[in-house]
């Protein structure tokens, strides 16, 4: 049986056309630290009211004229366009959910053991550290802001002042003594 020739030319058309690739979504979500200041909830907030306010808009807006133009296969700016939309509510969802879970790290004045929110100073190796011990989303360990999380921060906390503290990292273990909370 012998093919029309038709067929033939919509075979080869098909087979080099190209189809628009996504990356694959990744459902695993690491859990987010709620512990943050309050400094950094009022710029989460701020972030989200101007996602929310003029990001989105904007973005949507540009979704639309661009659907309006038709042929969505090939219009890779109609694309392009979609991406950033649901880029934008991701964020919002994600700064959201942050926000609402959040705990605002308030430590207390007078305390003897080292808590989230103190800032500790640290004798090891003759050399004087201080570190100011907060939620992973505002570490800056070159500022001396590291998270509860990390190794000395985990090692410090419910520490008092005159305690020694061996930390392990990769290659070996240092000792730290508490010389001051604040």
């Amino acid at each position: 049986m012998q093919r029309p020739m038709g067929f033939l030319a919509e075979k080869v058309y098909y087979k080099h056309m190209r189809v628009p690739y996504r990356k694959p979504l990744s459902f695993k979500q690491t859990k987010q630290d709620p512990y943050l200041t309050e400094g950094k909830f009022v710029e989460l907030k701020n972030k989200l009211e101007h996602l929310k306010n003029i990001s989105q808009p904007q973005a949507a807006a540009e979704v639309r004229r661009l659907g309006e133009m038709g042929d969505f296969s090939e219009n890779t700016a109609y694309q392009m366009a979609k991406g950033r939309l649901r880029g934008i509510n991701s964020a919002i969802l994600r700064i959201g959910n942050q926000l609402n879970h959040a705990i605002i790290i308030s430590p207390q004045e007078k305390t003897d053991s080292v808590q989230i929110g103190h800032c500790v100073t640290i004798e090891g190796a003759g050399q004087q550290k201080k570190y100011q011990i907060l939620g992973s989303t505002e570490t800056n360990p070159g500022g001396g802001i590291i998270s509860h999380n990390s190794p000395i921060g985990a090692a410090l906390l419910g520490r008092r002042v005159g305690e020694t503290v061996k930390i392990k990292l990769a290659s070996k273990e240092i000792e730290y003594k508490i010389i001051n909370i604040e």
